[in-house]
């Protein structure tokens, strides 16, 4: 059925806040940016904004879970029917770099709001920490505790996106010459290289975490438009 242009018009108000405001707020935080530059940013009327948002708050919930939730989501999707934690976590973070390699601005977002006070209890982390403990109580994984894993899995995880950002295949500044051939960067096999090291760190075996991290990856869903 064909959408009423009234509807559609709203809808494309609400993507035009949501990519103004996620921009801005991936550069400066959700307190340094203000509903009046959000509006200009997306070349809607002020008043608009209250049409979709209550408060400045209230779209920067909507970004969080548009980046954390909705992506957590799709990778659980993607991976239906994989029982192996390796695999699970190898996967996960291979398509979240990769996803960080072709949206820098979805990846900046992500590295400023992951240490947050929700971190352990929503989206991406909570996944992480449950794909661990899932892990260890199957013996696929030789760590001991898993909050201790899960903190250095995650801050592994968000030095490889600041990484991949910076001074990745897509970044704008390359590392100096004889920098780039001691760490081997840019590199096309970063997320591989990334999940090797970390199912490392979780206790798989050299040449077992090399084959994990280079399997085939299962088709991710196609990001959803930030106005749906």
């Amino acid at each position: 059925m064909r959408e009423a242009r009234g509807a559609r018009r709203r809808r494309e108000t609400r993507a035009r806040l949501l990519d103004a405001a996620l921009k801005l707020m991936a550069d400066r935080g959700m307190d340094g940016v203000a509903i009046n530059e959000i509006t200009e940013a997306a070349d809607v009327g002020f008043g608009s904004f209250y049409n979709h948002f209550e408060s400045k708050e209230a779209i920067h919930r909507a970004l969080t879970d548009l980046v954390f939730e909705e992506f957590a989501n799709a990778l659980d999707r993607a991976l239906t029917g994989v029982t192996d934690p390796a695999e699970i976590i190898a996967a996960s973070v291979r398509h979240t770099l990769y996803r960080a390699r072709r949206d820098r601005t979805w990846a900046l977002f992500l590295l400023r709001e992951s240490l947050s006070s929700r971190m352990l209890t929503r989206g991406l982390g909570l996944h992480l920490l449950r794909d661990i403990e899932k892990g260890i109580g199957a013996g696929r994984f030789k760590a001991e505790d898993p909050l201790m894993a899960f903190m250095g899995l995650a801050g592994s995880v968000l030095a490889a996106l600041s990484i991949e950002v910076q001074y990745g295949e897509a970044a704008d500044t390359p590392l100096p010459p004889e920098l780039r051939s001691a760490v081997g960067l840019p590199s096309p096999e970063f997320p591989e290289r990334a999940a090797t090291t970390m199912l490392r760190f979780l206790g798989v075996p050299p040449a077992e975490a090399r084959r994990v991290a280079r399997m085939p990856l299962a088709e991710l869903e196609a990001p959803r438009a930030t106005g749906d």
